[in-house]
């Protein structure tokens, strides 16, 4: 562990390899898991104020979740996150063939919204964790992702190159210029 700025960052960050591999894994990060995907408040009200350009995108199952739940709820720990369809798929899921995609980030692409999808997405395999007086920011290994990380290792990608505009828009620049500056020094010396 490192601090940068009120910050504390894994080593994993620099030091394995990630690339997402979707043909591989089908997205199973959008539909596996006990919880919706985190969400800052300044995040629930993006969510609220997009919904309504959002939802052509989604699938039936998603609106009915979404407009029984709210387009945010509290999870059982009293974080802020998506709401799940049947306690399974986040709500915002829709589908291409097998493979699971954001329905956010297909209205994103489609120039419909400006705001790709949530950052705890955007930063996936990436986790933050915000405390009072810092944030820890940690690489979340899960099984599912084996594939991500074989095809990040071929391909020779650590994981903070892999989610590079995700960590500039959660901390800036010049946040990850910094982080950089650590990753070469740390290859040029590991020990």
């Amino acid at each position: 562990m490192f601090q940068l700025g009120k910050t504390i960052v894994s080593e994993d960050l620099l030091q394995k390899d990630f690339v997402c591999n979707l043909t591989a894994c089908k997205g199973a990060c959008c539909v596996d898991g006990d919880a919706g995907a985190p969400l800052s408040l300044e995040e629930t009200k993006i969510l609220e104020e997009i919904y309504p350009k959002i939802k052509p995108f989604l699938r039936k199952q998603g609106i009915e979740a979404i407009e029984a739940q709210g387009t945010w709820v509290n999870g059982t720990d009293g974080d802020l996150e998506t709401p799940l369809i049947d306690n399974k798929d986040c709500a915002y899921v829709i589908f291409d063939g097998k493979t699971a995609l954001c329905g956010i980030e297909q209205a994103y692409n489609q120039g419909i919204i400006d705001w790709k999808k949530p950052v705890s997405c955007h930063l996936y395999p990436v986790r933050v964790k915000d405390f009072t007086e810092f944030a820890a920011v940690n690489y979340d290994k899960w099984d599912i992702c084996d594939p991500a990380c074989s095809l990040g290792q071929e391909l020779e990608v650590p994981v903070y190159k892999f989610v590079k505009e995700a960590l500039i828009r959660r901390f800036g620049e010049d946040w990850y210029a910094e982080l950089e500056t650590v990753a070469q020094e740390l290859k040029k010396n590991p020990n």
